[in-house]
């Protein structure tokens, strides 16, 4: 890989791991129109770390008072309250996705090396943010959650082992449908994806070292990085602002065209 690939791949990674457009999709996709080769796992493991440091940059605030809230309330004996409310929730809601994560994930590897089943998924998380707009309820806040809006959005996330199906997009969409407003289901699916993208660039992380890290790849998958955390950080604040304003539509519609095209040329190409 070189060092504008290393950059390009991840401006990609860091908007679109945020940006309900599906970030495994694209990682899967954007190279393989470009004919670039697989950027390897080494690379894959630290561009996880870059988005996870924009949204920890970007929560900071909101971490910061849910760990000291849940354990101020452990201390008391509110194992339950509203100090511990939230914590609970995002625990709850990271469990679907850390099972089926763990059992099925080598099942849906050989997907990544499909690019016709991903721009098929990709055309699905089309559909679903559609659907969350036309069938949204409004009316909770986060301080209105309860464990089973946690369980619903957590199965949703789990859906984004998938590649070509968004987390943040199956999140948000799942938030809608339980009556979150747009904002408030982006900064829940925001807060809920830290625990998974800190699990998948752990595990990433180790397989690298049993791997063995090449030196030559430091440069390139430093600058992929930096690249992904700073468009990541921007990510999560045009979303948030977009989204006080504007439906998911626009982002259904880059789906939908996106994944026909790549799906076309891939039956073109013979797969």
């Amino acid at each position: 890989m070189d060092l504008v690939q290393a950059i390009i791949l991840g401006i990609v990674q860091g908007a679109t791991e945020f940006i309900p457009i599906s970030s495994s999709g694209h990682l899967v996709l954007v190279p393989w129109l470009l004919g670039w080769e697989d950027p390897g796992l080494t690379y894959d493991a630290i561009v996880h770390w870059g988005t996870l440091l924009a949204v920890l940059s970007f929560f900071w605030r909101d971490f910061w008072e849910i760990a000291r809230n849940f354990l101020s309330g452990l201390v008391r004996g509110q194992v339950w309250g509203d100090q511990t409310r939230l914590g609970w929730l995002l625990i709850v809601g990271t469990l679907p996705a850390a099972v089926i994560g763990l059992l099925l994930e080598s099942q849906f590897e050989a997907l990544f090396g499909k690019p016709q089943w991903v721009a098929l998924f990709l055309m699905g998380t089309g559909c679903l943010l559609w659907l969350s707009e036309r069938w949204r309820q409004s009316g909770k806040t986060l301080s209105d959650m309860g464990v089973p809006d946690a369980l619903v959005i957590g199965f949703a996330q789990a859906l984004a082992i998938t590649p070509g199906i968004s987390r943040s997009g199956s999140t948000i969409a799942a938030g809608l449908l339980r009556g979150l407003d747009r904002a408030t289901a982006a900064r829940f699916s925001f807060l809920l994806m830290a625990p998974i993208v800190f699990g998948a660039g752990a595990k990433k992380t180790l397989d690298l070292l049993s791997a063995g890290v090449d030196s030559a790849t430091l440069l390139p998958v430093g600058l992929g990085f930096l690249a992904a955390a700073f468009t990541g950080y921007v990510s999560i604040g045009f979303l948030m602002r977009y989204l006080q304003r504007a439906t998911l539509h626009l982002f259904a519609y880059w789906c939908w065209g996106f994944g026909l095209f790549c799906f076309v040329l891939a039956l073109w190409r013979g797969g």
